[in-house]
């Protein structure tokens, strides 16, 4: 896709109106992406926090995340090294237990689009069921824990790993295997991404 053509479709999504009779502050799409980053995030969806700034994992889960993946903010927000592409692109407001889940708009329009834009990507990390049921559709396991157990399988192209929300403390405590086995490895894999130059 040539570079005029991916600002375009950008363009089109910042813009897009699909599902705005279903959130709560209206659509405000919040996504990072360029032609030539390396690394792709896909997440759930922009919490109220990050709709308000506008900025992607602006909180507490995106502190976490780069903590998981031992990348700076710098780098992280980097758009030529480093895209980010929840499954919804808007805050889709607020259930019982926390955000509802990502409205399925986003993906059905625009993600295969944004991604054959960005041929370069070396590793797609997966965060959360609905990420891992959009990417690796019958490929994932019976479970989100065995799907995460299980990543190396998936690795290099697809890193399937568990939402780094506050919300999830308790699987993380239960399953502290994560941090101690996956997690070393993760790092150590990035670490060798040529210096950081992803």
């Amino acid at each position: 896709m040539k570079e005029n053509s991916f600002n375009q479709l950008i363009k089109q999504v910042h813009n897009c109106q699909a599902c705005k009779d279903h959130l709560p502050l209206g659509p405000r799409p919040v996504i990072q992406v360029h032609s030539e980053a390396q690394i792709l995030i896909v997440g759930q969806a922009p919490g109220r926090k990050v709709h308000e700034s506008g900025i992607p994992w602006d909180d507490a889960s995106g502190e976490r995340l780069r903590e998981w993946l031992n990348l700076s903010r710098k780098i992280f927000y980097n758009e030529k090294k480093v895209a980010i592409l929840p499954i919804g692109f808007c805050y889709p407001g607020t259930g019982d237990f926390g955000d509802l889940p990502p409205r399925k708009e986003c993906y059905e329009l625009w993600h295969e689009k944004i991604t054959a834009g960005m041929p370069k990507i070396k590793h797609t990390f997966l965060l959360g069921s609905y990420a891992q049921a959009a990417y690796l559709k019958n490929k994932r396991k019976k479970s989100l824990t065995e799907t995460v157990r299980a990543w190396s399988e998936y690795f290099p192209q697809y890193i399937p790993l568990p939402h780094p929300s506050p919300l999830n403390n308790i699987w993380l405590h239960k399953n502290q295997w994560f941090q101690k086995e996956v997690l070393p490895e993760l790092k150590s894999m990035l670490n060798s991404l040529a210096d950081k130059k992803i």
